[in-house]
Parts: C-alpha cells; sequence; structure tokens
C-alpha cells in the first residue's frame, strides 16, 4: 500500500460493507462533494451510521487488490449544511417522532432553517401537515434532550467516544456523565453493554490517566477476570493471571500484584489456596461457589419428605395409564427420584429421559404432591412443556426475577412451594443461576436434574451437572439403552457413534434423516448450506426455511462462521422490507433475530430467537415477537441483537429443530471437538445435514479434549477444600 500525505475530506456516509465488532475497524463507502464515484474509507469508527455526515482526517491510499482508499486516523460527526443533508440527518432516526417521512417535510418546509426552526422557533412545527399536538410534544422533547446532550457528546467525542456510546453514557449518568468519565472512565466497561476495557482505557489515556496507576491495574485485573468468567471460570491461577494482566496493561508483574492485593482489601475478589496453587476469584463467584456445594450437601442430606406410595404398583399405574412399557433402567429411575432427595438422570438422545419424566409425574401428582418444571432457557422451558403436557418455566421466571432490584425474589427466606423440583437441559446450569435455584429449594423437597452430561458445558462459568455427577452427593442413574423407536433415527445412532468416538454413518443415497454433503472449499461449504435451506430441504422434505430448519456453525468468523453465514441467507431469504442499520447489522422486517444478553427489564434473554415483526423509523423502535408476545428494542438497543438465520453450536444447547445444517471444515480447526460436534448433532429432530469435509469430522471425532474450566466445586461438595478465611 502506497501513502499519501495527511489531508481531511468531508461527506455523507452512504453505506458500511465490513465491521470487525471487537475493535471496531470499519471498511464503508463515503459520497464526497465533487467526486463522482463512492470514496472508499477505512479505519476505527465506532458506531458510525449510514447517513451521518463525517469528517475524516487521514492519508490517501492505494491497496493493491481494493484500489484506492481513505485511511481514517480520527474523524467527527459533522451537522449537515445541505438540504439533502439535512434530510438524511434528521430521517436517520436522531430524533423520535422524526422519520424520512417528516424529514422529508420538514425541509420542504423550512429548507437550510429546519435544524434552526426545530432549536428556536418550535412551534412552527405545527405548520406541517401530519404533525399535531402529541407528534410536536415528543419531537420537541426528543430535541431538548439532544442539546442537553450535546456538551457531553462534544466532551465524550473528544475522548474517541462515539455518539451511539455518548448516547448511552448520558442515558446511564445523565447531567453526572462528564463527572463519571472524569473520575472513573473505567466505570463506563461495567456499567454499559458495548464499552468494553479497551475503549474505557482509551478514555482514560486521553484524559491523562497514567499506565501505572493503580486504579488502572485494579480495573485491568477485574477486566481480566470477568473475560475469563465468560470463557467459563470460575477462578484463575495467580501466576497465569498475573501474567496475562501484566502482558494486556504493558506494566510489571509487581504493579499486578499490588492491584490483587488492593482488591482483597476491598473484598473485590478473593485469593485461595488449593490443589492447583492460589486461584483468584471474584468475590461475587466465590460466594456462590462456596455456598452452591453447602446447599447440595444440605439438600441431599436433609430428611426425605414422606411419602406413603407402593412403588411398584405406582409404576405398573403409571405404564398403564401412559400406554408406556419402562425398561429397568426407566424403572430405576424414578424409584429413585421418589426415594431420594438429589437425583441426576442423564444420558443421549433416544434414551428414555422423556418417558422418565412422563411416568414420574403423575405418580407425584396423585399423591397432591407439588411439582415445579423449568429449565435454563426459554425454548428448553417449552420443550419440556410440550413433553410432559405441564407448564415449565424458564428458571428466572419460576425465581421471580426482578428486573427493578437485579435479584430472585425465591430465596432461602421465600422458597418455592414446591415438594419437587424438577430441571430439564441441566448441562445447561452455570454456577451463579445453579446456586440462585439451589437458595429456592426447600430442603425437604425432591431435586432431579436432567440432562445430557456429554453436551457442551454451560454458556456461563463452571462445569456444574459433570461435577455434581462426579462428586457422589447425588444418585446418578446413567441411561445407556437407546430404544426400538430411536434405533431407526440415523441421528440419534450417529449421536451416540460420535459421542463413543466413531465416524457418523450416512447412507450413499442420500435417504434417511442423516446427510452428508462433501464440500472441500469454505466458499463451496456456503453455497451448499444456502442451496440446502433456500430450495433443496424445502423442496425433498416439505421444510420451512424459516420456521424447520436452523443453521448451526461452529464459529462466528469466516465463510462458513455465523457471521457470513447470516449475511448470505439474509440476502436469499429476506431480500427486502423495511431497514435499519447499527453498526455493520442491517435489520429488516420479516428477519431472524437473537438476543445476545439478558435483558431484565424487557424479560428477553442470552440466546431468544425472535422475528422482526415491525421497523418504526419515526419512533425509532424495532417491534420483535418472541413466542406469544411483541417486545419493543429502541435503536438504540440493537447492538443486543444479531441475526439468527446461522447460530452457533453453543447457542443453539437447549433448542431442538425439525432441521439442521452444520458446516464441518478444517477451517474450524480450532473448535473441532468430540462434544461440539455430539451437541450439533443432537440440535436435530427429523433431518441433520452435515455440510463440508470427512477429514474435519474425523479430526472432531478423535478429539475428546476439552478445554479445562477452572473450578472448585468438585472438591468442595467432597469436602475436601474448606473455604479460605
Amino acid at each position: 500500500m502506497a501513502e499519501a500525505t495527511y489531508s481531511t475530506i468531508q461527506g455523507t456516509l452512504e453505506r458500511i460493507t465490513y465491521v470487525n465488532e471487537e475493535n471496531q475497524y470499519v471498511v464503508g463507502r463515503v459520497q464526497v462533494p465533487g467526486r463522482r464515484d463512492l470514496t472508499t474509507i477505512v479505519g476505527n469508527l465506532p458506531a458510525v451510521n449510514p447517513g451521518e455526515t463525517l469528517r475524516l482526517h487521514g492519508r490517501w491510499t492505494v491497496h493493491k487488490k481494493y484500489g484506492e482508499q481513505f485511511q481514517v486516523d480520527r474523524f467527527e460527526t459533522v451537522t449537515p449544511s445541505t438540504l439533502l443533508g439535512i434530510e438524511r440527518y434528521l430521517g436517520s432516526g436522531l430524533i423520535k417522532g422524526i422519520g424520512p417521512v417528516f424529514a422529508k417535510r420538514l425541509v420542504e418546509a423550512f429548507a437550510l432553517d429546519t435544524l434552526a426552526v426545530i432549536d428556536a422557533q418550535p412551534d412552527r412545527l405545527l405548520e406541517v401537515e401530519g404533525i399535531g399536538p402529541v407528534r410536536h410534544e415528543r419531537i420537541c422533547r426528543a430535541w431538548h434532550e439532544q442539546r442537553e446532550i450535546r456538551q457531553v457528546m462534544l466532551f465524550l467525542q473528544e475522548h474517541g467516544v462515539s455518539p451511539a456510546y455518548a448516547v448511552k453514557i448520558f442515558k446511564q449518568y445523565g447531567q453526572d456523565s462528564i463527572a463519571v468519565v472524569k473520575d472513573d472512565p473505567y466505570r463506563l466497561a461495567q456499567d454499559i453493554y458495548g464499552i468494553g476495557f479497551k475503549t474505557a482505557d482509551s478514555i482514560a489515556q486521553k484524559l491523562g490517566v497514567p499506565k501505572d496507576s493503580p486504579g488502572r491495574a485494579q480495573a485491568g485485573v477485574v477486566h481480566a477476570l470477568n473475560e475469563l468468567t465468560e470463557a467459563g471460570h470460575l477462578y484463575y491461577p495467580r501466576p497465569g493471571l498475573v501474567e496475562e494482566c501484566a502482558e494486556m496493561l504493558e506494566v510489571e508483574a509487581p504493579a499486578v500484584e499490588a492491584a490483587l492485593q488492593s482488591l482483597r482489601e476491598k473484598e473485590r475478589i478473593v485469593v485461595e489456596d488449593g490443589p492447583d496453587g492460589p486461584g483468584v476469584y471474584l468475590q461475587s463467584l466465590y460466594q456462590a461457589e462456596v455456598r452452591a456445594a453447602q446447599r447440595l450437601r444440605d439438600i441431599a442430606r436433609a430428611p426425605r419428605l414422606q411419602v406413603p406410595i407402593d412403588l411398584e404398583k405406582a409404576l405398573q399405574w403409571a405404564q398403564e395409564r401412559g400406554g408406556i412399557t419402562l425398561a429397568s433402567q426407566q424403572r430405576d429411575a424414578i424409584r429413585k427420584a421418589i426415594e431420594r432427595k438429589l437425583v441426576v438422570v442423564t444420558g443421549g438422545p433416544g434414551t428414555g429421559k422423556t418417558t422418565i419424566l412422563r411416568c414420574l409425574l403423575p405418580i407425584l401428582e396423585a399423591k397432591k404432591l407439588r411439582v415445579a418444571l423449568a429449565a435454563p432457557t426459554g425454548r428448553a422451558a417449552k420443550r419440556m412443556a410440550e413433553a410432559t403436557g405441564r407448564e415449565a418455566k424458564t428458571l428466572h421466571r419460576l425465581l421471580e426475577f426482578s428486573p427493578r432490584d437485579g435479584q430472585f425474589q425465591r430465596t432461602l427466606d421465600r422458597p418455592l412451594e414446591a415438594d419437587w423440583v424438577v430441571v430439564d437441559e441441566a448441562s445447561m446450569l452455570d454456577l451463579p443461576l445453579t446456586y440462585a435455584l439451589l437458595r429456592a429449594v426447600p430442603l425437604q423437597a425432591g431435586l432431579v436434574l436432567v440432562g445430557d452430561v456429554d453436551q457442551l458445558p454451560s454458556v456461563g462459568p463452571g462445569t456444574v451437572l459433570k461435577d455434581v455427577i462426579a462428586s457422589g452427593v447425588a444418585e446418578v442413574i446413567h441411561l445407556t439403552e437407546i430404544f426400538r423407536q430411536a434405533e431407526a433415527s440415523q441421528i440419534v445412532v450417529n449421536a451416540h457413534r460420535v459421542n463413543q468416538g466413531a465416524m457418523p454413518l450416512a447412507p450413499r443415497d442420500g435417504g434417511g434423516d442423516f446427510l452428508f454433503c462433501e464440500e472441500e472449499e469454505p466458499e463451496a461449504v456456503q453455497r451448499r448450506i444456502l442451496d440446502l435451506v433456500t430450495r433443496d430441504l424445502p423442496r425433498r422434505h416439505g421444510l420451512d426455511p424459516w420456521e424447520d430448519i436452523q443453521v448451526i456453525t461452529p464459529m462466528h468468523r469466516g465463510p462458513i462462521g455465523a457471521g457470513q453465514l447470516n449475511t448470505a441467507l439474509q440476502a436469499a431469504l429476506n431480500p427486502r422490507g423495511t431497514e435499519v442499520v447499527r453498526g455493520a447489522r442491517l435489520f429488516r422486517t420479516g428477519d431472524k433475530v437473537m438476543q445476545l444478553r439478558n435483558n431484565y427489564d424487557k424479560d428477553v434473554f442470552n440466546g431468544d430467537i425472535g422475528r422482526i415483526q415491525r421497523i418504526d423509523p419515526e419512533e425509532q423502535e424495532v417491534h420483535i415477537r418472541f413466542d406469544d408476545r411483541v417486545v419493543p428494542f429502541d435503536f438504540g438497543d440493537l447492538d443486543e441483537l444479531t441475526l439468527a438465520y446461522a447460530i452457533t453450536v453453543h447457542k443453539s444447547q437447549g433448542s431442538e429443530y425439525p432441521a439442521a445444517a452444520v458446516p464441518i471444515h478444517t477451517h474450524h480447526f480450532v473448535l473441532l471437538q468430540r462434544n461440539l460436534l455430539y451437541t450439533a448433532i443432537t440440535r436435530a429432530r427429523r433431518l441433520l445435514a452435515l455440510v463440508g469435509t470427512r477429514k474435519a469430522t474425523a479430526i472432531a471425532v478423535k478429539n475428546d479434549k476439552t478445554q479445562r474450566r477452572y473450578s472448585r466445586l468438585l472438591p468442595r461438595l467432597q469436602g475436601h477444600l474448606a473455604p479460605a478465611g
């Protein structure tokens, strides 16, 4: 790339063609006055949106493949001065109550004075057709809010914060925004979704916070522990944490050690000696692990509710009532679920876990016992309800989570009104959610955990189901027999083959419910998946590409990662409709979308999938249907959503789809693991299509090594580790 002299250009951002979500590196196209063609810009431009006028500072370069580009070093957003610019500016969603239609009417009425009229003579807006008292008040209120945050916006932009994040900061802190940012810029990473430590650190550097500041080191340690939590760890070995933090912060190890000591004194972390040396916990996770272990042991040891049940007669009655013949393992599971306090039922697909519940629940109900059914996610709870014919709730709803104070209302002081609690998809239980559940289970109640321990571990920290099984605290029933009706399914048979380290089998004629579509190049894999979803599977098997088929991929990036597959599937399945752009994400009416974080105010949780019903440019809202209800999202909250035509294997946990298409290729080499492939296969109910290479499949099948998650729940359950003093 040949460099040119430093210069400044100004223009309207027409579209974004690429964005790296981690560092906000953007490739975009800008209309610069006086230039006939659109100008390609590249650089770090966090949260810019099409329609904005940008003043860009940088250098002209020539890329050997892509040609002339403008490399941006820094930028500002500019209030537009042309009629078209003002119209696009107002119509971009800046002000609630003004969308593209009213933006055009306002510019037609007031021309270049439009912004001045809104600012200084707002009553004149009533002269515009369609603007009545209600819309007028809404526009004035929104403009006033914009004016209030202008000072905050200018301050934050001077320190490297994009307009979109500036609005979020103002919403969080109001008129205190500047004071908060000056006092402790690292609070932003903790308080505001989308602002990470790197952004907060960049702001801190511009505010003059020295690199060797103790506050910076402490914020860095907390950030590192939060990142490790997201990777599944409950604690991290102290030497490794010190090394990682020193490298990230570019400081010496003693500065990190001093930060650890300060955080210990503030009771924000716990450092505990264990079998592998000192481990560092966030305080909340340490307390959750210690107390969850104690509570599990207490529940297992507490006296059982005395219920007069003739088990043999009850089993016979349940079989006759349901038209079911139970195998010996299933009969044993039901007996133990009734006789013991803490029971785990685990097994792969087709081994009869659901049949056990269908017999167990009527027996308990016939004795007038109160049974609570729950699962970690909405989709898993819905499946549980459909399978049992009884109400099943998400754990958050069962435990009555309150968005107001961020707490569960069902606790030790107000336990669940239940004699038995049954939790399905228990492999998805992370440690914090498990602790919340255990606090709400009455000591005398029975607790039954049902799940497949060979699937991927929970998205959140810990390996709860695995540790409970290994500890010996619970009565464990391993279901191994595949039942006759399930033996006819190649999906079920191949899932068990993969789990046992054998290659899946697919008939050469492509018949049956398990397909293997061989493609060597990643681009060819993507094309085949598009064909399967849009044409082949709907035509041959009568499957609806929206409701019946889910693409499940091991990773986010690359031509067969979730990002590019979503873009390609959106273009193929939903090419037209009202649109809104958020960064590089384009959403249309009709799109299939997924929630990326727990939003307790909206009662929508990480992994929930919905369909966009309506996009309202004037109210700046997107209305999304999640199952039986429609939830509005402000445009500013769209970074909580992503397209869901293709999702990762981790995000598919707890869900089951009529059909799934799964790319498997050495392009995903670092993620080719047996439990990941096994989990992907078990998501499909009627049809599974693996698309890729047999070499990649063989690598995944052979690789039964899983990344270690640092947790001490197991030794605590076994009584080998006393709490830190």
